[in-house]
C-alpha cells in the first residue's frame, strides 16, 4: 500500500495524527494534477497518485503507439506549444504540473517551464539521474545525434542503435554499417537504412538478456542516449561486460530553471507539502 494512502478509522489514542490525515485529505481534494508522462517514473507516480485519490491526468506525446494501462485518465498528443499548453492548463483548471517526461523530451520540458511560469502554476520535474561511466566502460561521449553519426565514419561495423525510432534517418549518412534496431512499436514509416534488422520489444530488459542479444547479432558498437534510470540500463551493463565501445549521447541542456527531484516519494512530498520538503 502507498505510504501516502489516506488512512481511516478511529484513533487508537489521543496522540494519533488525525490533523495530518485530515489536512492531507483536504490537500488531495484541492489538487488537480497534470503529469507529463512517458517514463517508468511517471507510471510509478500515477499509481501512488491513484492510491491517494488525487484528481490527475497523464499526458503522452503520442510517440509510442502501445501505451501501458494506467490507473489514471490519459490524454495523447501535443498541446500546440507554450500557448496551447497555457490554454489547456486554464481550461482544465490544473493546479500543479509534474514533468516526468523522458530526459530527451526537451521541447516539452521547456514549454512546461514557460507555460507554468506564465500562469504561476507550480511545476516540478521528476527526473532520472543520468548514468555515469564506470571504470570498465568504453564510452565516447557526444552532445548530439549528429556528433554520434560523425563518429561512425569508419569501416563497416555491426551497430546497435538504442535511440528509439525518431532519429533513425540521420544514420543514413553512414550507410556502410549493419544496424540493429530495438523498437517499442513497428515504425510508421519505411526505414531507409540500407542494412538493418529490427526487433519489436518492450522492456524492462535484463543484463543477461542483453548480453545474449549483443552476442547473437555480433554487435561491435552501441549507440545510446544517456536516458538514465534502471529500466534501460541493461544494454549499458551488457556492453561493459562484453568490453564493447559505446557512443553515449549526453542530455540536452534545458536552458531553464526549475525545481527537480529524483524520486516519487519526494515528488509526493512536494505535491502535498510544497517546496519546504524538496530538501528532505
Amino acid at each position: 500500500m502507498s505510504a501516502f494512502k489516506l488512512a481511516g478509522g478511529k484513533p487508537s489514542s489521543p496522540s494519533s495524527p488525525i490533523p495530518t490525515i485530515v489536512n492531507q485529505a483536504a490537500s488531495a481534494m484541492a489538487i488537480n494534477l497534470l503529469i507529463l508522462a512517458g517514463t517508468i517514473e511517471a507510471t510509478l507516480l500515477a499509481k501512488e497518485i491513484s492510491d491517494v485519490g488525487v484528481n490527475a491526468v497523464l499526458s503522452y506525446a503520442g510517440r509510442v503507439e502501445r501505451v501501458k494501462p494506467q490507473p489514471l485518465p490519459k490524454r495523447i498528443g501535443g498541446f500546440g506549444g507554450v500557448e496551447g499548453l497555457c490554454k489547456y492548463l486554464e481550461a482544465s483548471a490544473i493546479s500543479h504540473v509534474i514533468d516526468a517526461t523522458h530526459p530527451f523530451a526537451i521541447k516539452m520540458s521547456r514549454n512546461a517551464v514557460d507555460a507554468c511560469a506564465h500562469l504561476k502554476v507550480p511545476l516540478l520535474a521528476l527526473s532520472r539521474p543520468p548514468w555515469v561511466a564506470q571504470k570498465a566502460d568504453l564510452w565516447k561521449e557526444v552532445d548530439s545525434i549528429a556528433a554520434a553519426v560523425g563518429l561512425l565514419e569508419m569501416p563497416m561495423r555491426r551497430v546497435m542503435l538504442a535511440l528509439g525510432r525518431m532519429h533513425l534517418s540521420e544514420f543514413c549518412a553512414q550507410p556502410q554499417h549493419n544496424y540493429l534496431l530495438r523498437l517499442v512499436d513497428p515504425p510508421a514509416f519505411e526505414i531507409s537504412l540500407p542494412y538493418f534488422e529490427s526487433i519489436i520489444s518492450r522492456g524492462p530488459f535484463t543484463k543477461e538478456g542483453d548480453i545474449a542479444l549483443l552476442q547473437k547479432y555480433k554487435i561491435d558498437l552501441l549507440v545510446s542516449k544517456n536516458s538514465g534510470g534502471s529500466g534501460a540500463r541493461s544494454k549499458i551493463d551488457a556492453a561493459r561486460y562484453l568490453g564493447l565501445p559505446v557512443i553515449m549521447i549526453n542530455r540536452p541542456n534545458l536552458n531553464r530553471e526549475r525545481k527537480e527531484v529524483q524520486s516519487v516519494s519526494r515528488a509526493l512530498n512536494w505535491l502535498f507539502h510544497g517546496d519546504k520538503n524538496l530538501g528532505v
